[in-house]
């Protein structure tokens, strides 16, 4: 069986998006949606559960992959772009810790060790960053960067709203120091993904990546963790929610256009129907966009309002893009063992 699960371990570094799709849509979407109520009965548990068994396996699958360093190294750690990707396992982690001690009660004490081991797994999840930041610009590897880069600010800005959720009295030298460190890893990562689409030539149809929805993910998580961690003022909060809708209207604008584009390229189904793991990045996004927004207490009618229309409205967005990535998903799936099943007759 040992043999069986090690040679099957060989997954993607960012196959953890899928567990930060779930739970941010779990904790953050459904929960703000329905209220506590829901996960009072078997539909929030049963979520909160299928999460969890996610991160699991996939967690024992990098676990298990790391007793053959060679190839944990070349699947995880060789490509310096890829590498970022590991970030998908402190924030999918850390969204699992909140799972753990806000919906299953009796786990809290397991929720407590699983934040000290996120908070080491993050530390050494930024020294890896940082190296390829530094290999990246040495090796001049700016046509392979995307919003992967971003995973550092996501990673570290989950480890804020973690403790802040299972630790009452965080001190908050910890919590500015994180999130203003989280931020200038925004800043580090616009600069590799500004320079990379300035002075290399790309095309939007291939070279746009899923993954630089990001680039409005993770200011969402910064404003989240300021209102979890209590340790700026309501203007900044605002001004960073103003930042986070001018940036998404920007990429979503371009994402609309590049969809167009592949469509009249490739068709339809290259075009929509190809699976990839960062596609679970959008989810995510939006769902921590949604997070985010719901929970800003402002005084203002105006955005009360839009607070309202955002509510009733992308909550169905959500859904439709969380049931649209899993039929595509076993769409792959059902493609892949069909080929099989062909070159297995040919063969025969």
């Amino acid at each position: 069986m040992f043999s069986y699960f090690f040679k099957k371990s060989h997954i993607k570094t960012s196959s953890m998006a899928i567990v930060m799709a779930f739970g941010i849509t779990v904790q953050g979407v459904i929960l703000n949606c329905f209220g506590e109520d829901f996960f009072y009965g078997n539909y929030g548990k049963l979520l909160s559960w299928i999460t969890l068994l996610l991160w699991g396996y996939f967690s024992f699958s990098f676990f298990i992959s790391g007793f053959n360093i060679r190839k944990f190294k070349q699947l995880h750690y060789t490509n310096p772009v890829n590498r970022f990707g590991i970030g998908t396992w402190v924030a999918g982690t850390s969204l699992c810790g909140i799972l753990l001690y806000e919906q299953l009660v009796k786990w809290e004490y397991v929720a407590i060790i699983i934040s000290y081991l996120n908070l080491f797994l993050w530390f050494v999840f930024i020294i890896i960053a940082l190296k390829g930041f530094i290999e990246i610009h040495k090796t001049n590897q700016f046509p392979k960067v995307h919003g992967i880069l971003l995973l550092t600010t996501v990673s570290t800005q989950s480890i804020v709203i973690l403790f802040n959720t299972i630790y009452h009295q965080v001190p908050a030298l910890f919590d500015i120091a994180l999130i203003s460190f989280g931020i200038c890893l925004y800043l580090i990562s616009l600069f590799f993904i500004i320079k990379r689409y300035c002075r290399h030539t790309w095309t939007i149809e291939n070279d746009w990546n899923n993954t630089n929805c990001i680039l409005h993910g993770a200011i969402s998580i910064t404003g989240l963790a300021c209102i979890v961690s209590d340790a700026v003022s309501q203007t900044v909060i605002l001004f960073i929610w103003f930042c986070t809708v001018t940036i998404l209207l920007f990429v979503e604008v371009v994402e609309g256009y590049r969809l167009i584009t592949r469509i009249k390229l490739y068709g339809v189904k290259k075009a929509i129907f190809t699976y990839n793991v960062t596609q679970w990045s959008r989810v995510f996004t939006f769902s921590m966009f949604y997070t985010f927004f719901t929970l800003i207490d402002t005084h203002s009618i105006v955005i009360t309002t839009i607070q309202h229309f955002v509510k009733r409205t992308c909550i169905w967005i959500i859904f439709s893009l969380v049931f649209f990535e899993l039929i595509i998903y076993f769409y792959s799936v059902y493609e892949n063992r069909k080929s099989v099943t062909v070159k297995l007759e040919e063969v025969s």
